[in-house]
């Protein structure tokens, strides 16, 4: 059957096509769905997971029936005699086509779905994607939890984490995954599903989609440029709140040890000129010691050995300008008071034989607060609002939301295998709900590592979780830059990360030159924030030494100079969707080569940042899209191309438009600083 149901959603034998982009073509030699049966074993660690799916059944079906109308296509798949499945694909009215499914017979447990493709076509997205960004020839599992250390089972660091504590990781484990990837074609496919997912893109002729359950439906839309592109899909999944102004006027500088520990750092900084915006304590709710090196109390109220009287110190900050910031996270300590009073009121998630559920942490254990329970999501809240909010802190950490296990008993009943890929947006939305009830939404800001469909609107800041303090390209300084580029195309784009790193394990320890080549590029982020790392003391901090505390200074300088630039690219990603941190060819769509670059980034429109992420380099290869160039500290100017580039510590390769608007910001910027 033939039909054309507007001038944008045709059918015809076998083939839906939308806005001119062929979305799939059917035939009985190459179906587009299946459905299959599969026994999921499941184990977590750490929050660590080994997923293994023994598939029992994989049938390919066929279509056995086609209704096309005005609105809409159903389409009826089947196989042999039966019909199994109904797919329907119309407009919604906002004329974006949107494809859902109907189980006929609901023993099912996996459906695959094959988009069509071309070989040339190239893939981005998928939430945070760090060791590649353009996903094209790889499958990517789709599931929250920790990303693993080193994450490149080829690295000796990783084969150690897998030996000592089944924690390496692999290429595509992370903090953030979602079901949305953006084509070359010009094209998005956002998925409203939280099961498990294997989005493969290896095949030159199609992309395979695999679900452990019904997607609710899959939502496309194409544009005519991929900035239109961007607009359209964070239309369509919302975008993050604005960030408080407060936080262009320096570092947040991540400090532990108590009061005096962190006020005798705080004036050595400031003493070197360095400029700060806020103090970031860990700590301000006590620690304690695992062999992985420093943790936290996780008992969510102020620590009156190490802080004592905090509430009046924070006032003492705040009138010397000087933010205090915190860490939370939805899990309490089973050792602590708090733990006993949420157990009394049945705020824990449970068993199977209805006792509390521990989760081990690394030698400790902590209950699960139920957030879909709704007197314990309110009394979490109570707790954000009340030991944190009403004593002066204007942001924090709000960390994990990976941990949740798949055998969990829940207080809604679902299904915690569902539930898993949910629970960063839970607790995204518990946190998003204790400051907007405070009325403190243009004040405070927390940052999450963990993140998932619909997280969007619910978290101001996102950070790329615990990179490894070195210079690997899959878990150090460089994984932060497709990380930001993938999650950018994902909706986030306002994110950062650990100024350093933040994993020191297995031989890898922090050296003074990796932190001052870090802490360079967090003078191009949309905040900047340092990490002491999770063993402060066996690896350099800033504090200690003159050099680098200069270094910090004039990078520093150069974040708070460029605040005009980034208020403006901000409220870019506000109206419109657009990450501050940007692919090459999001403007440059005819330059072939920019497709590739996952290493550079454009910070807005009109500035190109390529980070120095190796070792001991005093030059840099640079590539250039289509412009007039302006290498920031020479004054030099360049056109398209590859460009080895003088990058001394203290001058990252960095170039402006000399078209830009804010050219003479930079021009004026590039005069102070090119002799530094």
């Amino acid at each position: 059957m033939t039909a054309t149901l507007t001038k944008r959603l045709t059918y015809d034998d076998g083939q839906l096509t939308y806005n001119n982009q062929l979305i799939f073509s059917h035939t009985d030699a190459s179906p587009i769905l299946f459905l299959g049966h599969g026994a999921a074993d499941i184990d977590m660690y750490r929050g660590n997971f080994d997923i293994n799916d023994q598939i029992t059944t994989k049938i390919p079906l066929f279509v056995t029936d086609a209704d096309v109308t005005e609105e809409q296509v159903e389409l009826a798949f089947g196989f042999r005699t039966q019909t199994y499945l109904k797919l329907i694909a119309q407009l919604d009215h906002q004329q974006r086509l949107v494809v859902t499914f109907k189980l006929l017979q609901p023993d099912w447990n996996r459906l695959w779905v094959r988009l069509n493709a071309v070989a040339t076509e190239k893939i981005y997205g998928c939430g945070e994607q760090l060791s590649y960004f353009n996903l094209r020839g790889r499958h990517f599992p789709l599931w929250t939890s920790e990303p693993g250390v080193g994450r490149n089972k080829r690295t000796l660091t990783t084969q150690l984490a897998d030996y000592s504590d089944h924690a390496g990781g692999n290429y595509y484990t992370t903090n953030y995954p979602q079901g949305t990837f953006i084509s070359s074609a010009k094209y998005y496919c956002h998925t409203d599903s939280s099961y498990y997912a294997d989005f493969d893109f290896s095949n030159p002729t199609y992309h395979e989609l695999q679900f452990w359950g019904m997607p609710t439906a899959l939502t496309i839309e194409t544009a005519a440029t991929f900035v239109k592109l961007i607009e359209e899909l964070t239309n369509l999944i919302g975008r993050q709140p604005k960030l408080p102004d407060w936080i262009n006027d320096g570092v947040m500088l991540g400090v532990q040890g108590g009061t005096n520990r962190v006020q005798t750092i705080t004036d050595r900084l400031q003493e070197k000129n360095v400029k700060l915006a806020a103090l970031w304590c860990q700590d301000w709710q006590g620690i304690r010691m695992t062999s992985f090196g420093k943790r936290l109390m996780w008992e969510w109220q102020a620590d009156s050995k190490l802080y004592p009287q905090l509430t009046e110190q924070i006032k003492t900050w705040q009138h010397n300008d000087l933010r205090f910031l915190a860490y939370i996270n939805p899990y309490i300590a089973s050792d602590t008071s708090m733990f006993a009073n949420a157990a009394k009121h049945g705020y824990f998630a449970k068993t199977d034989r209805g006792d509390i559920y521990l989760v081990d942490f690394g030698e400790f254990d902590c209950g699960v607060v139920d957030l879909t329970n709704p007197a314990a999501f309110e009394w979490f809240k109570s707790v954000i609002k009340t030991n944190l909010i009403d004593i002066g802190i204007t942001g924090w950490m709000a960390d994990f939301g990976e941990y949740l296990p798949t055998d969990v008993v829940l207080f809604d009943q679902s299904d915690p295998l569902e539930m898993h890929n949910q629970w960063p947006k839970l607790w995204a939305k518990c946190n998003y709900e204790a400051v907007q009830e405070a009325g403190k939404g243009d004040e405070i800001v927390y940052f999450m590592r963990a993140g998932a469909n619909g997280s969007q609107p619910y978290t101001p800041l996102l950070w790329a979780g615990d990179q490894s303090v070195n210079w690997s390209l899959d878990d150090g300084l460089a994984s932060t830059i497709p990380a930001a580029l993938s999650a950018g195309m994902s909706g986030f784009g306002l994110s950062h990360s650990d100024i350093g790193g933040y994993t020191s394990l297995h031989g890898n320890i922090r050296s003074k030159e990796l932190f001052m080549r870090w802490a360079e590029m967090g003078s191009f982020l949309p905040v900047m924030r340092t990490h002491e790392g999770n063993r402060p003391a066996e690896n350099f901090q800033v504090y200690d030494d003159d050099e680098a505390m200069t270094h910090f200074a004039h990078c520093s300088d150069i974040f708070v100079a460029l605040k005009p630039y980034r208020q403006a690219i901000m409220k870019e990603y506000q109206e419109h969707g657009l990450p501050m941190q940007r692919p090459l060819f999001m403007h440059y769509e005819n330059d072939a080569h920019a497709y590739d670059i996952q290493y550079e980034y454009l910070f807005g429109r009109d500035l190109l940042v390529a980070p120095v992420y190796q070792a001991q380099q005093s030059q840099w290869i640079v590539y250039l899209p289509d412009d007039e160039w302006v290498h920031l500290w020479s004054g030099q100017t360049f056109g398209a191309g590859q460009h080895r580039i003088n990058a001394p510590l203290g001058q990252p390769p960095v170039f402006f438009r000399r078209q830009s608007k804010y050219a003479q910001l930079f021009e004026q910027f590039n005069e102070k600083n090119r002799n530094i």
